[in-house]
């Protein structure tokens, strides 16, 4: 059986645990505890990088989620996350990489002020600034529809709806975004996400390990 680790905390995590819910892939899941778990010797025997997740599928193993999304797809391929045109295909990769490298990068110095460490003002401002210009071309790309694609959820709704979840956490509000908002609604009444959505209790319980993580890398 495919071995997932995991901690529920992770975004990263998430997004694959969404997906095996959704393909209805059958899994074994092993917490790993970001206390230290992480820079075990098993661990690192597994994953050098000491990062989550990782999935263990026959002897392949499988780090960084977007590929770990891109095997399960090629591995597992019904039902499908991923569409078959080229325009679609562009869209979801597009939408990934948005969600990765401009939405995500934005929010992780944000996390800082969550938490009650320092950020300068001025980064601050630019990674608001980024966010806002995300959700604004998100809102263009949905136009009303009830996915990113001919209204079939693919691997973009998933990698994207995860970080958008969260941003009224840090202060941003969708209601001025109607397609974004109605999106979002939608992603929160399957199953997968209502199996995988933390309590306010779980995630009060892991800002003290999201602290020590953050102060590691300043």
């Amino acid at each position: 059986m495919l071995k997932f680790y995991y901690h529920p905390t992770s975004v990263n995590a998430r997004r694959v645990w969404v997906a095996l819910l959704e393909k209805q892939i059958p899994f074994e899941p092993i917490l790993i505890n970001l206390d230290g778990d992480q820079f075990s010797e098993d661990f690192t025997a597994i994953n050098p990088l000491q990062r989550i997740p990782v999935i263990v599928d026959n002897k392949l193993r499988v780090v960084e989620s977007l590929a770990i999304l891109d095997y399960l797809e090629a591995k597992y391929p019904t039902p499908s996350l991923m569409p078959s045109s080229a325009d679609d295909i562009a869209v979801v990769r597009m939408v990934e990489m948005i969600a990765v490298n401009e939405l995500q990068a934005s929010m992780t110095p944000l996390t800082r002020l969550l938490i009650g460490l320092e950020l300068d003002a001025q980064k601050a401002e630019i990674a608001r600034q980024r966010i806002i210009a995300v959700m604004q071309f998100y809102e263009s790309l949905l136009d009303g529809h009830s996915y990113f694609v001919k209204d079939s959820l693919t691997l973009a709704d998933i990698v994207a709806g995860i970080l958008v979840s969260a941003l009224p956490q840090f202060g941003f509000s969708l209601s001025a975004y109607p397609s974004l908002k109605a999106w979002l609604e939608g992603l929160e009444e399957r199953e997968s996400w209502q199996q995988t959505t933390l309590s306010s209790e779980m995630i009060a319980a892991a800002l003290p390990s999201i602290r020590k993580i953050l102060e590691r890398r300043s």
